[in-house]
């Protein structure tokens, strides 16, 4: 197993600031707390040194403590993750007027890679991603818009590190399921089958990933074919066909992955995308590659690491994952506690039954009543839901320019490598999908002419909504 890691001084405040483990809030400091919100109102949304400079005094959040742990098992050495809790926003409009002195705001990044036929696209997506998703955001954002603009460069980094990297000639890929914690706002991005669960206070196991697995995914399926790809089982002497759905050529039971280049360009980098909020009582973040979704359920992994602090959680989850399958895959797990800052942290126990009255009380409205995590969670009032989208067509994922900022002071500038374009350069992500009423060939983001080609690669240069039966 291989990972980043800091070195000296810098090694020693990485693990004094963000290291080690405690774990989440007893249900009794669950319910002041939430009480103590109900009676001030919700404050406007504010950077983390904001907070703690200025939101105190006027009652508004501040910011969650973060920690964590990893552990996990080598059986091939192609898993690799990524453990920083010190990111520097780019400066904002709200802090640009602030002191020079100031530190700048932070958040956090925590990913796992799980290689397969190598693991050369695993390590260039721990060492590249982070960067080209930065590259992708405009500048001068406020806090709340940089956490609109996120899901989009999200999109725009992986597609950009899926292709300099199949640049490279090398025929490895990776899942990759890439989590950002700014506060109390969670966003995670994700392609393949390595997954990202929260554990929220009460007990509550969701889902913030999708599974991009052939076997179990309809629509992925019915995608693969529309572009082109043939999708089936291994083949043995006799006609017998065994093993899980594999999408032909090459035999990847992944839809989406980054490298992949022997596979075919129907197998896409575009991820799909989950933010949520947390209310101030935190959570657990279970984020972990097929290693130990394949031998536990997302409720058997949390349940079996409650009432331990984030290290010894992640290894108790690598063990209860080996002993029911044993070491026959990578197997790599991070546990990251998001705890609210005003509670004394302590070692909780496994959650009890929440007083059904109790819950009628803190529960907040939800944003959409038909979405299925919001009713989910809405229980408990602990988790409001942002933003969902897991197309994999990218006129659909990157927007319009209309309203947002550019990213350079160039006209045109493509959205997914960032390279600027004279206009007779720029190609709109929304040409050639004539048959969709969305369709706004004239206007922005804009493609260069290779980010177009892998554009027009990946839906199999088919109109968007269109499948083939």
């Amino acid at each position: 197993m291989s990972s980043p890691s800091p070195s000296g001084a810098a090694a020693a405040h990485h693990r004094r600031q963000a290291g080690g483990g405690s774990g989440l809030v007893p249900l009794a400091a669950l319910i002041k707390e939430e009480a103590r919100t109900e009676r001030r109102g919700s404050g406007s949304m504010i950077c983390a040194r904001e907070e703690d400079a200025a939101g105190a005094a006027d009652g508004r959040r501040r910011r969650p403590l973060l920690r964590y742990g990893c552990a996990a098992q080598s059986k091939k050495g192609e898993d690799f993750f990524l453990l920083r809790t010190d990111c520097a926003r780019p400066s904002t409009s709200s802090t640009s007027s602030s002191s020079a002195s100031s530190p700048p705001p932070t958040f956090a990044v925590f990913a796992v890679l799980d290689g397969h036929n190598g693991n050369a696209a695993a390590i260039y997506t721990r060492d590249n991603l982070m960067n080209h998703v930065l590259s992708a955001m405009p500048r001068g954002l406020s806090r709340e818009e940089w956490l609109h603009a996120l899901p989009r460069a999200l999109v725009a980094g992986f597609v950009k590190t899926d292709k300099e990297f199949q640049s490279k000639g090398q025929t490895s890929g990776t899942t990759a399921t890439f989590v950002i914690i700014d506060g109390w706002t969670i966003t995670v991005a994700s392609v393949g089958d390595s997954r990202c669960i929260l554990d929220a206070q009460g007990g509550t196991v969701s889902l913030l990933t999708v599974d991009h697995r052939l076997e179990e995914n309809v629509e992925e399926r019915e995608r693969v074919t529309a572009s082109g790809g043939e999708v089936g089982r291994l083949s043995v002497v006799g006609g017998a066909e065994i093993g899980p759905l594999r999408c032909w050529p090459g035999g990847l039971c992944l839809s989406r992955s980054i490298g992949d280049i022997d596979v075919g360009e129907f197998i896409v980098p575009v991820p799909y995308v989950k933010q949520v909020k947390l209310s101030n009582a935190g959570g657990r973040l279970i984020i972990a590659s097929d290693g130990i979704w394949d031998a536990l359920s997302s409720e058997a992994a949390a349940k079996c690491c409650r009432g331990l602090p984030a290290e010894l959680a992640a290894k108790q989850v690598v063990k209860e994952a080996l002993r029911t399958r044993g070491l026959k895959d990578d197997t790599t797990c991070i546990v990251v506690d998001i705890i609210p800052p005003d509670q004394t942290i302590q070692h909780p126990s496994p959650p009890k039954k929440i007083n059904k009255l109790k819950s009628i009380i803190f529960r907040k409205k939800a944003k959409d009543p038909s979405n299925k995590l919001t009713k989910q969670l809405s229980a408990v009032g602990i988790v409001e839901e942002l933003f969902e989208e897991g197309s994999a067509m990218l006129s659909e994922r990157l927007g319009s320019d209309s309203s947002d900022r550019r990213t350079s002071s160039s006209l045109f500038t493509c959205a997914i490598c960032q390279v600027d374009l004279e206009p007779s350069e720029g190609i709109s992500v929304h040409a050639g999908s004539v048959f969709s009423s969305s369709s706004k060939p004239w206007e922005g983001p804009f493609l260069c002419s290779d980010c177009r080609d892998k554009k027009d690669a990946m839906e199999g240069k088919r109109p968007s909504g269109v499948k083939v039966l």
